[in-house]
């Protein structure tokens, strides 16, 4: 901005300086038609000082305003100078009129909300960050295994058939969690693009359950884990993304079940409500969760005694289980007794496909 304040000051006001010599113009022009009327009831020169007062006051009023305003337009020509940098909105202080008082409130407003998103984008780029770093130290564990098991394959070959199989299923359990980290590594990215990957129908949790299990098949048999599903439920979801949060919660069940000993149960309890919605319990017969992790099971980067003591944990799983039934309008609980098992609760509200549409639409 190149104009000098005064010059800015007087554009503005420009439509009251010429209402003033408008008026004063009406003045002098009545005053003649009476002096035209009766003649040698005004003189001349009472005219002139009419005109003269009037523009004085006129001039002062506006030297008045200037002065009052000048520092206004300075340092808000400063802060168009540097409106590269943050915070130039408290350089404009010297708000007089209340309507650039109402600006500077909203300078002020916008700026707060301003740093307050991009605050909030750069936690979720550092959490991204440090999960991609995580996930890439996590994946040299099952590389490190695969490598180790051919190595041994070329020194000496399996004698047996049960030896070759032995290899086979160690083999696929890697690939399998190489997998499955891939794709967290690929929802997680996706979670702030969620609205453009929502398709929400009508949808047979059964059947959704029934899939999740045969992708889980081969480790279910390995570590003795036998599925139950008693119920049936239909309720308005997302089918891809309701299937990410189950994968991960059979993953852990299966992850956390597979050290204990015997034959383990994994029971999925399916309940519909008429109006109220429908609601999915799954209980597995794991090492179960200590108290103290419980409220922060669904953190981001949480592994807790359990994660710990596996080793295999990102802590991102269940965060983003999370995250997904938060946007879907469901809720999920959790609830663990230490060395007996755990039980997430997934409860499917009547009005969360509402909630979605709302949001969408706005």
């Amino acid at each position: 901005m190149r104009v000098l304040p005064a010059a800015l000051f007087l554009r503005d006001r420009l439509i009251y300086v010429l209402s003033g010599f408008l008026m004063i113009s009406t003045g002098v022009c009545l005053m003649l038609l009476e002096n035209a009327r009766y003649p040698g009831w005004m003189d001349t020169s009472t005219i002139y000082y009419f005109v003269a007062a009037a523009a004085f006051f006129l001039m002062l009023g506006l030297a008045v305003d200037y002065i009052r305003q000048r520092e206004y337009y300075n340092q808000l020509r400063n802060a168009i100078e540097r409106s590269n940098e943050l915070h130039v909105e408290a350089i404009v202080q010297s708000a007089v009129t209340k309507e650039q008082q109402l600006v500077a409130r909203l300078l002020e407003q916008q700026m707060s909300a301003y740093l307050n998103k991009l605050g909030a984008y750069r936690r979720q780029q550092e959490l991204h960050n440090h999960f991609v770093l995580q996930w890439v130290h996590h994946m040299k564990t099952p590389l490190s295994v695969i490598d180790l098991l051919l190595q041994e394959t070329a020194k000496q070959a399996p004698s047996s058939e049960m030896e070759q199989k032995e290899l086979a299923l160690s083999l696929h359990e890697e690939a399998d969690r190489m997998s499955r980290g891939l794709e967290m590594l690929l929802h997680t990215a996706r979670l702030e693009k969620f609205e453009m990957d929502l398709r929400l129908k009508k949808t047979p949790l059964h059947n959704v359950i029934r899939d999740v299990l045969i992708a889980h098949k081969r480790l279910c048999i390995r570590h003795n884990v036998i599925p139950q599903i008693h119920g049936e439920a239909w309720t308005e979801t997302d089918e891809k993304w309701m299937t990410v949060v189950l994968n991960q919660i059979v993953s852990n069940a299966i992850k956390y079940s597979k050290n204990k000993q015997g034959v383990k149960k994994l029971i999925f309890q399916l309940e519909q409500y008429t109006a109220a919605g429908s609601k999915l319990s799954i209980t597995d017969e794991g090492s179960g969760i200590a108290p103290h992790d419980i409220p922060r099971v669904f953190d981001p980067f949480f592994t807790g005694e359990n994660g710990r003591s596996a080793g295999e944990s990102t802590g991102m799983g269940l965060y983003l289980a999370k995250q997904v039934c938060s946007k879907l309008g469901h809720e999920l609980s959790v609830s663990s007794e230490l060395g007996v098992g755990t039980t997430f609760t997934i409860t499917f509200q009547h009005h969360g496909i509402h909630l979605i549409l709302g949001g969408k639409a706005d």
